[in-house]
């Protein structure tokens, strides 16, 4: 399967780690209307390698600029599959890196791309995950650490060492650097809904947004 067109399918609820957690989603309120980025920023948003999690032609798009060592997307985590399981076919999720801790965040997405190209990266997302607090602490973890969480998720370490070096993946940290500052991004995680910012930040905005896109998608 070609790399580039890879879809990634999202794992179920209850997967180790965030099992027994179970988010309750209220009745959407109302949603002030927020306007789409501009229309040059657009390309910057999505680009044709960006993993997606969920169906390849769903309606509605998260567009999160994530960072793999940030606490608080590591939290946001579960409550994105929840939105995802609860609206069904209807909403993807876009994964733009952001490696704003430095060279602890560098060193778990290229352990991400290697998933990537190994067909395994959802379950080697949950794992640097659910073991951030070992690897992130203070953005200088032990060497080869990621890769060991990895390989517990069925990463074949010996080959992503190599993996990890090749120029597609060094070409997808800078353009994703790039794109961060093209589009603005000074915090993660930050999400964007079918192009429109998610301001105010919070969860129950989050949901908000999503479920009014998905009605407006199913109209």
């Amino acid at each position: 399967m070609n790399r580039r067109g890879l879809i990634l399918s999202v794992l179920a609820l209850g997967v180790a780690g965030f099992g027994g957690a179970t988010w309750f989603a209220t009745r959407p309120g109302p949603v002030a209307e927020a306007e789409p980025v501009a229309p040059e920023l657009a390309d910057a948003m999505i680009r044709p390698y960006s993993p997606i999690l969920g169906p390849a032609e769903a309606p509605v798009t998260i567009v999160e600029f994530f960072d793999p060592a940030c606490e608080a997307c590591r939290a946001f985590h579960p409550i994105v599959k929840d939105i995802m399981a609860e609206h069904g076919d209807t909403v993807r999720v876009v994964i733009r890196y952001t490696p704003f801790h430095g060279a602890a965040s560098e060193e778990a997405i290229r352990v991400l791309e290697a998933a990537r190209m190994q067909d395994i990266y959802v379950p080697v997302l949950e794992a640097v995950l659910r073991e951030q607090p070992r690897w992130a602490s203070h953005g200088a973890p032990e060497p080869g650490l990621i890769l060991q969480i990895a390989a517990t998720a069925g990463l074949d370490a010996e080959a992503a060492r190599t993996q990890m070096l090749a120029p597609d993946v060094v070409g997808i940290l800078n353009q994703d650097r790039a794109d961060v500052e093209t589009v603005g991004v000074r915090q993660t995680p930050t999400f964007f809904v079918n192009g429109k910012p998610l301001d105010p930040f919070g969860e129950a905005e989050l949901r908000r947004l999503v479920a009014a896109e998905v009605a407006a998608a199913q109209g």
